[in-house]
């Protein structure tokens, strides 16, 4: 089966969304189409995660200020937020061939509408790539397991040729003309 879905984990704090924007500038002309995470911090203090998609949109996906039913750790989780921001991006556009999603983690999953999408992009033609938390059972482990899924690990030896092993396999290699 041919893979067309990449998948990128490694532990926290490696580069994997540093990763997931350079491959979103190098397959522009793809169209890319999903978001980003990045740390909301306060004076050297991570305190949550915003959302960012491709087209500038940005939402909030937790804070420790957010009270409610949904926590991971410390961090409380904005579900209604986050779906709304998912809304607003065109996944399924037909000129969009790429989707990436940064990331399929716990806090994400806690939403049955991303559980929902991410397993009809995997089971779209589209191909995906996406970062997906090191540990985790359900659907995590489920995602990892496809056999249409090819899997990544991010270290500190190998996170600079990264971007060219995945963009290897995303791209065709160049037609040797003699």
């Amino acid at each position: 089966m041919k893979i067309k879905n990449i998948l990128i984990t490694g532990l926290p704090g490696i580069g994997k969304t540093t990763l997931i924007k350079k491959l979103y500038e190098e397959l522009k002309p793809l169209r890319p189409v999903g978001f980003y995470t990045a740390e909301i911090r306060q004076e050297g203090v991570r305190k949550g995660f915003e959302l960012n998609s491709f087209d500038g949109t940005r939402g909030l996906l937790s804070h420790q200020d957010i009270h409610g039913p949904y926590r991971v750790g410390r961090y409380g989780v904005d579900i209604k937020g986050f779906e709304d921001f998912l809304d607003s991006i065109p996944f399924f556009n037909p000129s969009a061939r790429l989707v990436i999603i940064d990331e399929i983690g716990k806090m994400e999953c806690l939403s049955e509408k991303f559980k929902k999408l991410l397993v009809e992009v995997l089971d779209s033609d589209k191909r995906l790539i996406a970062t997906i938390a090191l540990k985790g059972g359900g659907l995590i482990e489920e995602v990892k397991e496809r056999r249409d899924v090819k899997l990544f690990t991010m270290t500190k030896s190998n996170r600079d040729s990264l971007l060219h092993e995945i963009l290897g396999e995303i791209t065709p290699p160049p037609t040797f003309r003699p």
